[in-house]
């Protein structure tokens, strides 16, 4: 095998698009903390996208049998055996004890952030995706720890600051993820999992849910607002942002049609990043305290 395709596979085994954005949203929480450039900003970036991969990577060990069965990830380096077990293990071992060290370097608790999004979406998430839709809630809280573990890089504290950010990125999951099973609910059923907010599959019950947890977002975008942490121009820039995302979910609601769920997928990797940079920049720009 090329050099190249080597490097795919591990691309592909360790979601290295995937990784790249929620080591984004950790940046997010790390300017907003006050963090600047140089050597803990590396630490972060690195130490985040290498955790990230090793939970992304032990995600695809665990349900190497079930990929073979769905047409998005039958290509994936495992169930093509392009890829040994033996090698997997060591690319997750190596990524997370990499990882965890960088995150150390920054303090303590961002490490122990990082282990603990790592054991609950690998240990946790993973196996319950099987079992029952609620998994999708419990992967949201280590999806939701990335901004709250920039932060905490910064300021070495579990405060209502983190907090606040670790909540918007925990509602944002929602319907991210609810918009993403109903693009992939065919395929997700050949594994076994019903992943979307309803028995009922793609119906007016699970468009409701997505739409409402769409609107839910609204307010608690406000959130960083509320406690003081920015001013205007986040109140106008997450209400704006907020509503349209709602409204790609409400099209959603009146059509049950997959075009507008991959619309309304597409939206929230739009929304997510501008979101938390609209409160950086209010951070620097506009807020007076």
């Amino acid at each position: 095998m090329s050099i190249a395709l080597k490097i795919k596979d591990y691309g592909l085994f360790t979601k290295f698009r995937l990784s790249f954005s929620v080591i984004i949203s950790a940046l997010s929480g790390f300017l907003f903390a006050g963090g600047g450039t140089g050597l803990e900003a590396f630490y972060l970036l690195m130490g985040g996208l290498l955790v990230t991969a090793a939970s992304n990577a032990s995600n695809q060990i665990w349900e190497r049998d079930l990929d073979r069965k769905m047409a998005r990830t039958e290509k994936r380096p495992l169930p093509r055996g392009a890829m040994s077990l033996t090698e997997a293990y060591i690319v997750v071992i190596l990524a997370l004890i990499v990882g965890s060290w960088m995150l150390y370097q920054l303090n303590l608790n961002a490490m122990i952030l990082g282990l603990i999004a790592y054991v609950s979406y690998a240990f946790i998430y993973t196996p319950l995706k099987q079992v029952t839709p609620w998994a999708v809630i419990v992967g949201a809280f280590p999806g939701a720890i990335p901004p709250m573990l920039g932060a905490i890089a910064v300021t070495n504290e579990f405060s209502a600051m983190p907090g606040a950010l670790f909540f918007v990125q925990f509602v944002w999951q929602l319907p991210h993820f609810w918009a993403i099973a109903w693009v992939a609910h065919e395929d997700y059923q050949k594994a076994g999992f019903y992943l979307l907010p309803s028995g009922s599959g793609k119906s007016k019950t699970s468009a409701f849910r997505i739409a409402l947890s769409a609107l839910l977002l609204i307010p608690f975008s406000l959130f960083p607002w509320v406690l003081d942490f920015v001013g205007p121009f986040s109140v106008m820039g997450a209400s704006i942002l907020g509503l349209l995302f709602f409204l790609y979910a409400y099209k959603l609601y009146l059509t049950l049609d997959d075009k507008d769920a991959r619309k309304l997928m597409f939206a929230s990797f739009i929304y997510l990043p501008l979101i938390q940079f609209v409160y950086v920049i209010d951070k620097y720009f506009f807020f007076t305290n």
